[in-house]
C-alpha cells in the first residue's frame, strides 16, 4: 500500500486546473503576445474537461488559445514542461487537443509567426451588419473617450458564419450552461459590440461582446424575442456594454410593430439585475410610472403602457414598478414604508397562499393521521422568516439600481 500511495502521489503532480491551464489573450499588437496583463481565464471547463475541471498527464500545462482583436483568427497551442507516459509505463495523458478541437473550428494556427502575419491583415476587418447604436466610455489610464458601436448582423452577412463560429468558442468558458445554437435556422438574429481603435494611423475594430436573439411566433401575427446568450469578453467587462447592449437590442425591437414582447431563456441573475436597470431606465418617464401613480400600486394602465411603448411584458413590468414605486417613497416616514412593505409581500405571498390552499384541499381529503403528517411539514414561522429575508433581499437589490441610474 505505501508503494501504491508513493505511486498516487507523483500521479497527482499531473493533475491541472483547467481553469488556470488554459490562456485567453484578445491580441491587438504583437508584443501583446507575451504581456501577462492580457491574459484572461476561463470561468469555467467543465463542458470540455469534466465536472472536475481537470486535466491529467501533464506539469506546467498551459493551454494557449489566442484570438486576434476583430475577425478573431485563433492561435492554439499546447505547451507543458513534461508528460507523464515520459516518465511512466501504461499511463496515459488526456487527449487535450481532441477536447479543444470539438469547440473550436478548424483553420486555428499552431505557428505564433503565422499568427503575427495574420494580425498584420487585421486592419481590413469591418464589423457586420448595419450599425444601430454608437456610444463611448471615458478610459481613466488612456484618459481618453473611446467609440463602441453595436451592430445587428444575421448569418447573410459574408463571413460573418465563420466569425460566428470563432466568437461562440468563448460561450463554453463563460456561460455555464452554454450550448452552440442552430446557426441555419433563419430567427435567430446576432447583435454584435465592438471596440474602434487606432493602430499605426489607421482604425481597426476589436470584439467585445454579443447577444443573441431568437424570434418566436406568436399566434396569430406576432413575435416574442427571446434573448438566448450574451457575453461581454472579460476584459471589457465592468465598463457598461452589457447595459448598452441590451438597452441597444430593446430600441431595435420596440421600434416593431410585429413584436408582442422580450424575454430572455433561463436568465443568470446577473442578467436580471441588468434588465432591471435597463428596464427602469427606459421605463421611468413613461407618465404611468409618476411618483402619484406609483403610490396608488401595480395598475393595468403601467401593463399595457409598458407593453405597447417599449415591449415589457407583465412580470417584468412589475419589477419596474416596484424598482420605482421604491424611489418614491420616503422609508423613514412610517407609513409610507409600511405600505410599500406590505405591497411587495402581497406579491411574495403567492407561493404561501397555494400552498394554504393546498392544505385546505388536503383538509377535505386527508385522513387524520395523514394530514397531521403534511402540517408538520409546514412551519409558518420559518415562512414568514423566508418571507421578510427575501424582502429585504429585493430592497437591497432595487437599492442597487437606483444608486446605478443616478449616476448615469
Amino acid at each position: 500500500m505505501a508503494g501504491l500511495s508513493a505511486m498516487e502521489k507523483k500521479l497527482a503532480e499531473y493533475k491541472c486546473n483547467t481553469n488556470e491551464a488554459i490562456h485567453l489573450k484578445l491580441v491587438r499588437f504583437p508584443e501583446d503576445l507575451e504581456d501577462d496583463s492580457t491574459t484572461f481565464h476561463p470561468e469555467f471547463s467543465h463542458q470540455v474537461f469534466g465536472d472536475d475541471e481537470v486535466a491529467f498527464g501533464y506539469k506546467g500545462l498551459k493551454i494557449l488559445l489566442y484570438y486576434i482583436a476583430g475577425n478573431l483568427s485563433t492561435l492554439f497551442r499546447i505547451d507543458y514542461t513534461s508528460k507523464v507516459n515520459e516518465n511512466f509505463d501504461c499511463v496515459e495523458a488526456d487527449d487535450i487537443e481532441s477536447k479543444i478541437r470539438e469547440i473550436i473550428p478548424p483553420g486555428f494556427n499552431r505557428s505564433i509567426d503565422d499568427f503575427v502575419c495574420l494580425l498584420e491583415k487585421d486592419v481590413n476587418f469591418k464589423p457586420f451588419g448595419i450599425l444601430l447604436h454608437t456610444y463611448s466610455v471615458h478610459n481613466r489610464e488612456a484618459g481618453e473617450d473611446i467609440t463602441y458601436q453595436i451592430y445587428k448582423a444575421d448569418m447573410t452577412c459574408p463571413g460573418f458564419r465563420e466569425y460566428h463560429e470563432r466568437l461562440q468558442t468563448f460561450l463554453m468558458w463563460f456561460i455555464e450552461t452554454a450550448s452552440f445554437i442552430d446557426v441555419d435556422d433563419e430567427r435567430w438574429n446576432y447583435f454584435l459590440v465592438f471596440e474602434k481603435y487606432n493602430k499605426d494611423g489607421a482604425t481597426l475594430f476589436a470584439t467585445v461582446g454579443y447577444m443573441t436573439v431568437y424570434n418566436y411566433y406568436v399566434y396569430p401575427d406576432k413575435t416574442r424575442p427571446r434573448v438566448s446568450q450574451m457575453l461581454i469578453l472579460p476584459p471589457f467587462q465592468g465598463e457598461g456594454h452589457g447595459a448598452q447592449l441590451l438597452e441597444t437590442v430593446h430600441r431595435y425591437y420596440m421600434s416593431s410593430p410585429t413584436v408582442l414582447d422580450i424575454t430572455a431563456e433561463d436568465p443568470s441573475e446577473n442578467y436580471v439585475k441588468l434588465r432591471d436597470f435597463v428596464l427602469v431606465k427606459l421605463c421611468q418617464d413613461l407618465p404611468c410610472f409618476s411618483p402619484e401613480k406609483l403610490k396608488q400600486g401595480f395598475s393595468q394602465e403601467m401593463v399595457t403602457e409598458a407593453q405597447q411603448k417599449l415591449k415589457v411584458n407583465k412580470q417584468h413590468t412589475r419589477r419596474v414598478y416596484e424598482i420605482l414605486r421604491l424611489r418614491a417613497t420616503d422609508m423613514a416616514n412610517a407609513e409610507e414604508s409600511r405600505s410599500y412593505r406590505l405591497d411587495i409581500k402581497r406579491r411574495l405571498m403567492g407561493p404561501y397562499k397555494k400552498k394554504q390552499r393546498e392544505i385546505a384541499k388536503m383538509r377535505r381529503c386527508l385522513r387524520p393521521e395523514e394530514l397531521t403528517n403534511q402540517l408538520n411539514q409546514i412551519d409558518l414561522n420559518l415562512q414568514h422568516k423566508q418571507l421578510d429575508e427575501t424582502f429585504q433581499q429585493l430592497v437591497s437589490d432595487y437599492r442597487r439600481v437606483l444608486e446605478r441610474l443616478a449616476q448615469v
